[in-house]
């Protein structure tokens, strides 16, 4: 096997690793939607909350939905750089390097924000409230609710 060929093999294998992730990383990380839509059915549905405590709890989800798409757009960008470095590096040199650093970067902020927003809802609770809502927000982490 020629050097070129080794080349594409190794572009196209990489392609395929960097595609699964992505779509791994989209239905995992940057999609909460379900999860997200879950556990905030769940806070809605089962915490039997005051208005007060909506209203402000809406404020906070609406405050973390603007950071969210921020993140999500770096995400974005961060694997444009990844595979721009796949295309053009042809192997697993110090531009894909970079650009997957960028991409946990990015994940990691985004499950900081995440769980900033988590504990600044459970911050509107009253002690009995929190105790239900660390439940529920263990089972999200852990797919138990679905």
């Amino acid at each position: 096997m020629t050097s070129g060929v080794r080349s594409i093999l190794v572009t196209i294998a990489l392609a395929f690793v960097a595609g699964l992730g992505g779509v791994w990383l989209g239905k995992t990380v940057l999609s909460p939607a379900p999860h997200h839509e879950s556990l905030h059915e769940a806070i809605h549905s089962e915490l039997r909350l005051s208005a007060e405590q909506r209203r402000r709890i809406e404020g906070l989800e609406r405050d973390f939905a603007s950071r969210r798409q921020a993140l999500e757009s770096d995400m974005r960008t961060a694997n444009a750089e990844l595979a721009t470095a796949v295309r053009e590096e042809h192997g697993f040199g110090p531009r894909v390097t970079a650009a997957i650093e960028h991409c946990h970067r990015v994940m990691g902020d985004l499950q900081n924000e995440t769980m900033r927003h988590v504990f600044a809802m459970r911050e509107v609770m009253t002690p009995d409230q929190r105790e239900r809502f660390d439940r529920i927000v263990a089972s999200a982490l852990t797919s138990e609710r679905q």
